[in-house]
């Protein structure tokens, strides 16, 4: 078995110190010279693939600049690399468990190295500043790292545990699914990237990576340093393109295995759907694992240390610009304290500063024209389902740049049942809802058809005790902010309409990309 020391989390830059805000700046100097303006091809069957047709990756914060381009997978290419993958299980899965791992373990070493470049592409490709794009790239180096280990205890027959029984032997083999497809999303485009591919992978499988279309030129530099580690030809096909084309196809096909998927509540649901459908020659129910939306709320009720709440709602509400599935949209406030958590909480959002990732303001772009517009259309509605209290406008403009820029937003007494309320934005925008009591504020907090991250600010143990039991969500915050899951530490996934609760970064996620055979022999 190989031999590793016991994971650890990786720990944070701190920029508070200039020599390492110097260390990033240069990074985007070097990035800006090396990789802006690169283009990336597919990698089928481990030979680079270009086409006729492009992807074009913008600049958020600078819609004026290209930062790069990628191959638009065909139909064509589409089937080829699936057929490819299949015959490249037929050796992968053969491989022994830790040599397998230790792909993982080099791609994570080689990531070390590169983390600053990383981080600095993200600045520029989606908007990331300085923090949010080195937890993001911690946190691919801790997938890689965790998976790897993980994958220990799968390894070899008996590897889970049966029964003694008399005169025979009994024992349970974890075997690889197959070939499948990852469809990662924009917002976490090194680490949900990286995860949702490394994970199947380290198992036995083959996987065809479909990344979103915002962020090609990130997925391009994490597929190079999974090749550079040495995966085999075959084992992760790079096809950036279209979803509503070659997404679609995969997931449709009746060699596709399994489908991992993070995304929408819309576009998760259809393949969910799409997916239960047998097709023609299909010989297996394909296994779906998605990781949908959130309405994610925070309660704070009048026991609270206010000065942590009104921290932890900054944080977990405008933290890249709310484009997180578990940022917090919904701060529930308890009526006794309510004008002075949202006094508080207006003051220090409306601190904050709005510009680019590259000068690392607080907030930057939102990541797209489509994000943009809908993020508008909400802005729209808010003087009707409550007060703005700060921000309310898309302007498109900061310092000078034209992007996708959305001010901080706080709207004060919306209804609970109220569009903002209710619906997933997805930007820098903040339903603040009064609550009678604690109970109220509970019941608020679960009448949403989503399931995935909430928050409770209290200093009353009877109250922490009932919504560990009863706040309906798959990650429960208390006392800090909702978002900000760590590999390993606090296993991420939600429920009902947020996913199949999955656990990415969990114990048990490996073996959602395997399958388990009993053997016995009569001695």
């Amino acid at each position: 078995m190989i031999k590793v020391q016991e994971y650890r989390p990786q720990s944070f830059i701190d920029f508070t110190k200039e020599e390492n805000v110097k260390a990033y700046q240069d990074a985007l100097k070097k990035v800006r010279a090396e990789l802006v303006g690169k283009h990336y091809p597919m990698v089928i069957n481990g030979e680079r693939v270009d086409t006729a047709e492009k992807l074009t990756s913008l600049n958020p914060c600078d819609t004026n600049e290209v930062v790069g381009t990628t191959a638009k997978a065909t139909i064509e290419d589409a089937e080829r690399a699936l057929q490819g993958a299949w015959t490249a299980f037929e050796s992968w899965k053969k491989w022994d468990m830790d040599a397998r791992a230790r792909v993982l373990l080099k791609a994570a070493a080689i990531l070390k190295r590169r983390r600053l470049e990383a981080c600095a592409l993200m600045s520029i490709e989606v908007g990331k500043n300085y923090a949010e794009a080195d937890v993001e790239v911690a946190e691919a180096i801790d997938f890689l790292e965790y998976y790897a280990r993980s994958a220990m205890k799968y390894s070899g027959f008996g590897s889970s545990e049966t029964t003694w029984f008399e005169g025979e032997e009994n024992g349970l083999m974890s075997i690889p699914l197959g070939v499948g497809v990852s469809i990662s999303p924009w917002n976490f485009p090194c680490a949900i990237f990286i995860g949702m591919a490394a994970a199947p992978i380290v198992v036995g499988n083959c996987v065809l990576v479909k990344p979103a279309e915002d962020a090609g030129l990130i997925a391009g530099f994490m597929v190079d340093i999974m090749l550079e580690a040495g995966l085999p030809a075959g084992v992760l096909q790079f096809l950036p393109g279209v979803g509503k084309e070659i997404g679609e196809y995969l997931t449709t096909h009746a060699k596709t295995r399994f489908i991992t998927f993070t995304g929408s509540r819309a576009v998760g649901l259809h393949i969910n759907e799409v997916a239960a459908k047998v097709q023609p020659g299909q010989k297996w129910i394909k296994r779906v694992i998605m990781e949908l939306g959130g309405k994610d709320g925070m309660i704070v009720d009048e026991t609270a240390d206010l000065d942590v709440a009104v921290t932890a709602a900054v944080q977990g509400a405008f933290g890249f610009n709310g484009q997180k599935c578990s940022a917090m949209s919904r701060l529930i406030v308890v009526d006794s304290v309510y004008d002075d958590v949202v006094n508080a909480f207006v003051e220090r959002a409306g601190a904050l500063k709005v510009g680019t990732g590259e000068e690392n303001a607080n907030v930057t772009a939102v990541v797209n024209q489509m994000s943009f517009d809908k993020i508008k259309g909400y802005l729209e509605i808010a003087p009707n389902e409550g007060k703005v209290l700060l921000g309310g406008a898309a302007t498109g403009e900061a310092n000078g740049k034209q992007g996708y820029y959305v001010q901080p937003t706080i709207v004060g007494d919306v209804k609970r049942e109220s569009r903002l309320a209710q619906e997933e934005i997805f930007g820098p925008v903040v339903s603040v809802i009064r609550a009678r009591d604690w109970q109220d504020a509970l019941e608020i907090a679960n009448s949403t058809e989503y399931g995935l991250t909430g928050g409770v600010c209290s200093a009353s143990r009877e109250r922490l005790e009932q919504a560990r039991a009863e706040f309906q969500v798959g990650n429960l915050y208390f006392n800090r902010k909702i978002t900000g899951a760590i590999v390993g530490v606090q296993p991420f996934g939600g429920y009902n309409m947020s996913g199949t609760d999955s656990k990415a970064g969990g114990p048990d996620y490996l073996a959602n990309f395997m399958q388990l055979k009993t053997v016995t022999e009569r001695w």
